[in-house]
């Protein structure tokens, strides 16, 4: 009797040579952004809770925090200001993603032309912040 199916021992080779083409599931943009979204938030979430714990410094031993607030000042520093603008850029502009998503009627309709938006107001933002805050990291390294 012939079958047009395939049989139960196919099945592992068919599954692994899906495997071997690359056809795997690996997001969308969608997807990426949900991910940058959680990541944003628990690395500006970490920023606030050491911010809080600097400036509670001051109360037990002022001599502390002022070589913590020296610590901030050096030129490396600057690069995660970089990375702390970043953080909170994006996860400001896709939390309003997010919400015009959820709350507004035709938000899922739209929602990967707000997704560009808010990597092209993310990118028009960060790339002159960049320059400045690197430009800025450079001369104080290089004695300017």
């Amino acid at each position: 009797m012939a079958s047009t199916t395939a049989s139960a021992a196919d099945a592992p080779t068919r599954a692994e040579s899906v495997r071997a083409k690359g056809r795997l599931y690996r997001g969308d943009l969608g997807m990426w952004s949900w991910v940058a979204h959680r990541i944003t938030g628990v690395l500006t979430f970490f920023f606030l809770f050491v911010h809080v714990l600097d400036t509670a410094l001051v109360r037990v031993s002022p001599n502390a925090y002022d070589t913590v607030i020296e610590t901030y000042k050096h030129p490396v520093m600057i690069l995660f200001e970089l990375g702390l603008l970043a953080a909170v850029l994006f996860h400001a502009f896709n939390g309003i993603r997010v919400m015009l998503v959820d709350f507004w009627s035709q938000g899922t309709k739209y929602q990967k032309p707000m997704l560009w938006t808010v990597i092209g107001l993310w990118l028009v933002l960060m790339i002159p912040a960049a320059i400045s805050m690197l430009t800025r990291a450079v001369t104080e390294i290089l004695g300017g």
